[in-house]
């Protein structure tokens, strides 16, 4: 007699059913089990990628920390990669036999060493004090024979260069006064002279020197007031910041010239940079502000224009370029997005910044420096890979960089424009080689996303590759900013935007800074007409040059 188990079914049909249920409950926890499996192993995945993305942004730190900030690349520092060519024959290009032979033939002068040219001489312009150094006339005899004197046939110059520190001198205005004995009915004097600040001791010089320390040598007030004080001159740092913002106001018909002239031309470059301002409504001592700045006015007269403004939205570059028309170059920052849209108004890229996504891309990667010899992974060759074809571009444009507008336009579009292809094409073929988010993702990413705005450099001759004109205008006031740290008032930042527009139009046209700013502290306090103002623009300005200055003191 057959018995079963207490608990299971007595038929064959019952205990088959129970097999059943028990195998699709099986699948059914088989099949949860594999998807909580996936789903952790999904989890795992985005844990490692995000795990690398941090450890790029880590090596990316220590790089700019502890290793060289220059994005200059070595022609040997990178091998070259026929990736990009190869891709591009897939799609048709035909440009890939001209890369190998620009690539594969190298000129390699004869060794020669170079001569040392020794020490310039020290300017003629400078006055020189003769000090003779004569041995005594007793030693004036032969020594052979004492009653032979020694003949003068020649002497030995050596010429030092004296350092004599900055003094002061007090300059007097007297206005006699006269009157009638007679009638003793009024007095009659002469007019005061125009003075920057009104009843105040500080001349158009001494302006000029406070201005130029600060502005163009970065010194503080605080370390201006030792130096003064060390000459013997008691100058507190608040009479003197009060003296910046006083210029400030002075200037400031000047620099709204600048603007109009900047507004008027068809090409300028844009770019901001963060300004800590301590006493702002509304805002808390730590938070930020910028200084927007502006450089066009045309090549051969550039004019540097710089605004403060509490805020970086994209509203503050429409009001500074309300009525701008023509093209206007800068990063791939979004704020500039609505202006760059604006009727009349052609928006330009930059490939110094999309250059150096990709340096930072390289900069990440944990084998970017390992041999030759070894595989590099994808991330690392994708980097280098667009790093190598960005500056490819550079030299070629360095190549005629001499050339006027029109010649370069057309140089650009026979020699530019076939490498921007096989760019293009590049990073069509490379976008989803690699985690979007990575760095070299990013990189592929910003260059994909500002195409259209960088092959406009096809479309004018004037347009550089990048806004480094703008940033180079715009550095020395990160560097002076390390050292004075912050504004204090928005007066103060208002005031050192506008001086900051002087020194740097100064330089970029070739001025000393000083003189300029001296002679329009001179100037500007009788200036009544719009011509008067004209007439303070660099290029109509005469100012001596250094001998001039050395032989008036």
């Amino acid at each position: 007699m057959v018995t079963t188990p207490a608990g299971l079914p007595d038929s064959i049909e019952d205990l088959r059913a129970l097999v059943l249920l028990q195998h699709d409950q099986l699948a059914e926890q088989a099949t949860k089990h594999q998807e909580e499996t996936t789903k952790h192993e999904q989890t795992i995945g985005e844990y490692g990628e995000e795990i690398s993305q941090l450890r790029e942004y880590i090596r990316l730190l220590k790089s700019q920390h502890f290793g060289s900030r220059s994005e200059r690349t070595a022609p040997d520092q990178m091998g070259l990669f026929n990736e990009a060519e190869a891709l591009c024959q897939e799609v048709g290009s035909e440009a890939k036999g001209e890369d190998e032979d620009e690539d594969s033939e190298m000129e390699v002068p004869a060794h020669t060493r170079r001569k040392r040219g020794g020490r310039k001489p020290l300017p003629d312009y400078l006055p020189r004090e003769e000090v003779l150094h004569d041995i005594p006339e007793d030693e004036k005899v032969c020594g052979n024979d004492p009653g032979h004197a020694l003949t003068r046939i020649g002497e030995e110059k050596l010429e030092q260069l004296v350092f004599v520190p900055a003094t002061a001198k007090v300059l007097v205005h007297i206005r006699p006064k006269y009157a009638c004995s007679s009638c003793k009915d009024g007095i009659t004097v002469a007019p005061p002279p125009v003075q920057p600040i009104p009843k105040s001791f500080a001349s158009a010089s001494l302006l000029a020197q406070i201005v130029t320390s600060k502005y163009v040598d970065a010194l503080p007030l605080h370390r201006q007031a030792k130096i003064f004080e060390r000459i013997g001159v008691d100058l507190s740092r608040n009479t003197m910041a009060s003296w910046v913002i006083r210029m400030g106001e002075l200037v400031s018909p000047l620099t709204d010239r600048f603007l109009d002239e900047i507004q008027a031309n068809s090409f300028v470059q844009c770019d901001e940079t963060p300004f800590q301002v301590l006493k702002e409504d509304g805002k808390l001592a730590t938070s930020s502000s910028y200084l927007w700045a502006l450089r066009g006015g045309g090549l051969e007269r550039p004019l540097l224009y710089y605004e403060y403004d509490p805020s970086r939205s994209g509203e503050v570059p429409k009001r500074l370029l309300r009525d701008f028309k023509g093209f206007l170059q800068t990063d791939g920052y979004e704020g500039y997005a609505a202006l760059g849209k604006e009727p009349g108004i052609v928006h330009v890229g930059c490939f110094a910044h999309a250059r150096r996504k990709f340096d930072e891309a390289l900069r990440g990667q944990k084998n970017s420096r390992k041999s030759k010899k070894s595989k590099p992974g994808a991330k690392v060759s994708l980097a280098r890979q667009g790093l190598e074809q960005i500056n490819k571009l550079y030299k070629i444009e360095r190549s005629y960089g001499d050339a006027k507008p029109e010649e370069r336009l057309a140089l650009r579009r026979e020699k530019l424009a076939p490498k921007l292809a096989i760019l293009r094409a590049w990073t069509l073929a490379s976008k989803d080689r690699v985690p979007p988010k990575s760095l070299a993702g990013k990189a592929i990413g910003y260059l994909d996303s500002q195409w259209p705005k960088l092959e406009r450099v096809l479309d004018d001759g004037r347009l550089p590759l990048d806004t480094n004109a703008v940033e180079r205008a715009i550095r020395p006031f990160v560097i002076g900013r390390r050292n004075w740290m912050f504004a204090d008032t928005p007066k103060g930042a208002v005031a050192s935007a506008r001086l900051y527009s002087l020194v740097e139009t100064a330089k970029a046209n070739g001025l000393e800074p000083w003189a300029y700013l001296a002679k329009i502290f001179e100037a500007l306090p009788a200036a009544t007409t719009a011509g008067d103002i004209e007439a303070l623009l660099p290029w109509h300005i005469e100012l001596p040059d250094v001998a001039e200055r050395v032989a008036s003191r």
